[in-house]
């Protein structure tokens, strides 16, 4: 019984849904996003942000509440400079990865490290604060004896989302749609009313504005004043997460990309600097205050509605979506971690799995990591606010510093070749000096009060990089040795030319790429088993996975490299006397389709057997076995339940 006729199998499937034909030439096409759609599951986080990050800002001002119009102009212009920045990264990095590529690509790997690593753990927080809030908000309207259960809905909100991404993104996306549209109408009725409704007011407002910022140079005096803004700005920091996420997360949008991106990133920036600058303002019209079990904009709707004969059904549907669309918010997380862990998989990073996609291609162990990861930091927690948005912020604009810098250092290095340097640099430089400052004032303040885990965090997640990356340079040493050896290996005597013979014994060759460890195992065959086999079928699965899956031309590529290597296999072993021949599909499981394949063969070469090579480490540990996947164990596994037999032969890896 095949696993998707078990009833584990059916749970998964319905859940999950039913594998996609990867040979489907509008595949790419069917999973990438419109701007609409990217906005809604890039642009949430941002957007959601609106959510806690002005309140944050605004509690920091304490009785100094005139300050909050100099925060909203200062949020409202923070985020179009950092999104007019992205912009310009959007069109020299259109393959995506963001914050990741960009230093790399401009400042060298260990920049890069530091960037994915910091947007890897601001990604987890992106999930937890957004999940958490989304909590703060729903219980808000909800009796405090309820307040108990707030931590099991969380996390059953985080399974939820998970789910929901293995499913797919574009499902995903259309799934929360509707609450993202509910969010945008209510908040353009609870922003436009407010500031609206105190239209013929706005002569006391300016007074009591200038009466504020007079009394405050008395008490605080400049320095102090220009102290507790910068404060309140960088506790107000968390608004600003999720500029990055559309550059990061290119590789989903529809063709054109470049144009696609940088139409999702104005929605993105307008609606985001209007709304939590219009909040902000709503705030200090309102004289909005805290109220124990409440978020201030649960209060501010409150307050606004109030008098409505259907007010306090519209403040609830308000607040209700914002913690609904603090759960798309959390999609952004989903959406863009995975593809920032794949990303360094590729370049090795990360253990190579988490390059792999599912048969839904979704970044399955990506998603499901950023989901336990964000468990734990909510168990940690204990469900707060206030401990979480301390911790936050602080990545993202650590990522923000070096994709700026290292667009300045792009353009000035370039400025022969780029026509718009002069341009684009000063953009990147102003971009650099607000990130920056902002990180080290957002650095300086959350330290003490929590901020330090993020960086021990962050610390610990480079130095897992370094070692993954290091061990993985040890094992490509070893493997080079074997193909400095056998790459090259003599041949003489005539080309067999003869077709296969079916009633002759048939050795059937799992390989990947024409490679040292592949021509190692061939030959032990030989060697261990003289004489006995006639024929030789070589058999590869070409893997899609992240670093391969970027369109349907890619795919070909990957078909045509595998084509290639399958070619020299066959030409060597027709070259020392053996008949032989090859056969590969496209997957994105290599156990699923080998396995299939070789039951085809088997049926037409009925006197075969299966072999394929593992590496033997000197002293194996449990780092090799996460290192390192067992492919070919579990297909023999999967080959012996069928009846067929497979031998494994060992390949030593001197390291």
């Amino acid at each position: 019984m095949s696993d998707d006729h078990s009833l584990g199998g059916k749970i998964r499937q319905t859940l999950i849904g039913k594998p996609r034909n990867i040979k489907d030439p509008t595949l790419f096409h069917k999973l990438a996003l419109i701007p609409i759609l990217a906005w809604i599951g890039l642009g949430a986080d941002g957007l959601s942000s609106a959510s806690y990050g002005p309140e944050e800002a605004f509690k920091t001002l304490g009785q100094h509440t005139y300050l909050a119009v100099f925060l909203a102009v200062a949020t409202a212009l923070t985020v179009f400079i950092i999104s007019y920045a992205y912009s310009r990264i959007i069109e020299y990095f259109p393959s995506g990865g963001g914050g990741y590529i960009v230093a790399t690509k401009t400042l060298g790997e260990k920049a890069g490290v530091v960037s994915g690593a910091a947007l890897l753990v601001d990604y987890v927080l992106t999930i937890t604060v957004s999940i958490v809030a989304c909590g703060d908000a729903v219980f808000s309207f909800l009796p405090l004896s309820f307040q108990q259960f707030k931590i099991p809905f969380e996390i059953f909100a985080i399974i939820f989302l998970v789910i929901l991404n293995l499913r797919g993104i574009r499902e995903s996306v259309t799934f929360l749609a509707p609450i993202f549209i509910v969010f945008v109408l209510t908040h353009i009725v609870l922003i436009g009313y407010g500031i609206i409704s105190h239209i013929p007011q706005i002569g006391p407002v300016v007074q009591s504005v200038q009466t504020g910022f007079k009394g405050g140079l008395v008490t605080l005096g400049a320095g102090g004043m220009l102290l507790l803004f910068l404060r309140a700005f960088s506790m107000g920091g968390g608004t600003f997460t999720g500029i990055e996420a559309v550059s990061n997360g290119l590789q989903i949008m529809r063709e054109p990309r470049v144009h696609n991106g940088k139409r999702t990133m104005i929605y993105l920036s307008v609606s985001l600097a209007v709304t939590a600058g219009g909040i902000l303002i709503c705030y200090l019209l309102f004289n909005v205050r805290p109220i124990e079990g409440r978020t201030l904009n649960a209060v501010l709707a409150g307050d606004l509605f109030g008098k409505w004969s259907f007010g306090p059904i519209l403040a609830a549907i308000t607040i209700f979506s914002e913690g609904a669309l603090l759960l798309v918010a959390a999609q952004t997380g989903f959406v863009d971690g995975p593809r920032v862990m794949a990303n360094m998989a590729v370049d090795y990073w990360f253990p190579h799995r988490f390059a792999s996609l599912s048969a839904r291609f979704t970044i399955q162990n990506g998603v499901m990591m950023m989901g336990g990861a964000a468990i734990l930091l909510i168990l940690y927690s204990r469900g707060a606010i206030m401990t979480l948005v301390v911790m936050y912020s602080i990545n993202v604009f650590l990522t923000f510093s070096l994709s700026e810098f290292g667009m300045s250092r792009f353009f000035i290095k370039n400025r022969k070749t780029e026509s718009h340097w002069k341009k684009h640099l000063p953009v990147h430089l102003t971009g650099l000096f607000v990130c920056f400052t902002v990180l080290i004032i957002t650095t300086i303040e959350k330290f003490p009060v929590g901020g330090w885990l993020t960086l021990v965090i962050t610390s610990i997640v480079i130095a897992l990089c370094y070692l993954t990356k290091a061990h993985y340079n040890k094992v490509r040493g070893g493997v080079r040795e074997l193909d400095e050896l056998l790459l090259t290996i003599p041949t003489k005597g005539p080309v067999n030319t003869n077709p296969l013979n079916p009633k002759e014994m048939t050795a059937i060759q799992l390989v990947t790429g024409y490679n040292g460890f592949g021509i190692h195992t061939f030959l032990s065959i030989i060697r261990s088993f003289r004489g006995l086999y006639k024929n030789f079928i070589f058999v590869s699965v070409a893997e899609v996975d992240v670093g391969s899956f970027h369109g349907s031309d890619a795919v070909s590529c990957l078909e045509s490299a595998t084509c290639d290597a399958l070619r020299k296999y066959v030409e060597l072993a027709r070259k020392l006397g053996y008949p032989a021949e090859f056969q590969y599909d496209l997957g994105t499981d290599v156990v699923e389709t080998a396995s299939r394949m070789i039951e085809g063969i088997i049926v037409k070469y009925p006197n075969s057997t299966v072999f394929a090579g593992q590496s033997v480490f000197r002293q194996p540990s449990f780092i090799h076995r996460i290192l390192h996947n067992e492919t070919a164990f579990a297909i023999q596994q999967e080959l012996r339940w069928k009846g067929i037999t497979t031998v494994i032969l060992p390949v030593r890896i001197n390291i």
